[in-house]
């Protein structure tokens, strides 16, 4: 068992996922055929329709695209947060059959929070998390070693810090919103570091969808009133600028 980091994958993504959107969009308001929808928005044109089109908060033709990530790295506390989410698709690993031995596995790795190791006190953690293992192998060994009837209790005993791994789909207009929330500076740490690495990479391949993508303040005065940061500028380049 060890400390674990957060990794992200972006496995996979609709191919030409602007020209799907702007064909969406365009049917709407066009008599043209499908076959010719594809003629009448050139690839050119496509970021200042989708332009347009968010202007308009005209956001269904974005549901047409997704996004699938692989994720590992992230506490079960974590996780917990993202599948709030609901519109999205998730598939994460179980600790009813997947084993936590440290005979087996090497046991559960684990997130570290950086206001713990912030205050000194990592290795007082870490050491908490082997006491953990320690107990939940015993536990496993009294429940007869194997089998889900054995891991679904044992895992009774696993820390929120416990590291998992999850795949999520989502569709372009829930991927905004779920990064306008959990982009934010109020947002929890762990999902805020998770959202902007998530921002960053579907950039890369759909940089006009993603193009003003950010916290609620990128573009708008802070959603959150009174509870704000107070650092709406610092917060605003850095997503401008987000590699």
């Amino acid at each position: 068992m060890s400390e674990s980091k957060l990794h992200v994958v972006l496995l996979r993504s609709t191919p030409d996922p602007e020209e799907i959107v702007a064909q969406a969009a365009k049917l709407c308001y066009s008599a043209a055929s499908i076959d010719d929808l594809k003629k009448q928005i050139e690839k050119k044109n496509q970021a200042n329709f989708i332009e347009k089109l968010t202007d308009m908060r005209h956001l269904s033709p974005l549901e047409h695209v997704t996004f699938t990530f692989g994720i590992e790295g992230i506490s079960r506390s974590c996780s917990h947060q993202i599948v709030r989410h609901r519109l999205a698709s998730y598939s994460q690993q179980s600790q009813r059959y997947v084993g936590q031995q440290s005979g087996k596995t090497g046991g559960f790795h684990f997130i570290v929070p950086p206001g713990i190791e912030k205050i000194g006190r990592k290795q007082w953690f870490t050491e908490k998390m082997h006491m953990i293992q320690q107990w939940y192998d015993e536990l496993v060994e009294a429940l007869g070693n194997s089998g889900e009837s054995t891991f679904e209790d044992a895992r009774f005993l696993l820390p929120n810090a416990a590291e998992t791994k999850i795949i999520v789909t989502m569709n372009a207009r829930e991927l905004l919103h779920f990064i306008r929330v959990r982009c934010c500076n109020r947002a929890q740490w762990e999902i805020r570091d998770l959202a902007t690495e998530m921002l960053r990479q579907v950039k890369q391949v759909s940089p006009h969808l993603f193009k003003d993508a950010g916290p609620g303040c990128v573009n708008d005065t802070c959603p959150e009133g009174k509870m704000t940061c107070g650092k709406m500028g610092e917060v605003r380049n850095r997503f401008k600028n987000l590699p």
